[in-house]
């Protein structure tokens, strides 16, 4: 899940288990229940990850429901997020580093974003372990930043522990941003989002569905100073 007041640059989960198959990608759509104490929302992502001769392409669409039964039932809002790699020599020894360009922009979400900057990938021999590392210049409609640079981490790893099926996988991403709609004396953000998929389908003739969670561990993210701990609990289904 990528929760409706992220401002979440590169976040290339997907494409992480995407990929190994070096085909023309896949979709998946997530539903999450947030259990934190100032959440308590339902999240629906709709994801997808595309590549082609010339890089690739990121996408998701995040909606949040009302879930406690003294609110109005309905959405409170939506974010979404898209990015372009570009490389044009995915042939090559530089194959591995991509220049990148994203926009991340939402309704009732207060600020838009475009980044510009490169990401690096790495990965195990037959994929399954892989890791980006992206180095953005952040743009701030809304907000402001003294040190308008983001730095994002990406990582994935299938069949964990060898247990078929279990995947863990998620971001961190920091960057410098001036109080938005929190403390005045914030000057950075801190998101990470681990994740814990099971393809529980996989024993009932059904593999594109996945049972699991994610935590999302945030400092002086979307308007809430200091730290916090969110867990989720969630289903995922690949097309």
């Amino acid at each position: 899940m990528s929760a409706m007041l992220m401002l979440v640059a590169g976040s290339f989960v997907f494409a992480q288990e995407e990929k190994s198959t070096m085909l023309n990608g896949s979709t998946n759509i997530q539903v999450f229940y947030d259990f934190g104490s100032d959440r308590e929302i339902v999240t629906t992502t709709l994801e997808g990850f595309y590549m082609d001769p010339w890089g690739d392409t990121f996408f998701f669409i995040d909606y949040d429901f009302n879930a406690k039964k003294d609110q109005t039932p309905g959405s409170r809002g939506s974010y979404f997020e898209i990015a372009r790699g570009l490389n044009f020599w995915q042939n090559t020894k530089m194959a591995p580093l991509s220049l990148h360009v994203e926009l991340n922009a939402g309704v009732n979400f207060g600020t838009l974003n475009w980044l510009f900057g490169v990401n690096y990938f790495l990965h195990s021999k037959d994929f399954d372990d892989t890791f980006t590392f992206e180095l953005m210049y952040k743009t701030f409609k809304g907000s402001s930043s003294d040190c308008p640079i983001q730095f994002t981490f990406v990582w994935g790893m299938k069949n964990l522990f060898g247990a078929k099926g279990l995947t863990f996988s998620g971001f961190a991403d920091i960057w410098g941003e001036n109080g938005y709609l929190g403390s005045a004396n914030d000057k950075f953000v801190f998101i990470s989002e681990p994740q814990l998929w099971y393809a529980v389908g996989q024993h009932f003739g059904c593999p594109n569905l996945n049972i699991g969670g994610e935590v999302e561990l945030s400092a002086n993210f979307a308007g809430v100073h200091g730290f916090k701990a969110r867990p989720c609990l969630g289903a995922k289904w690949i097309f």
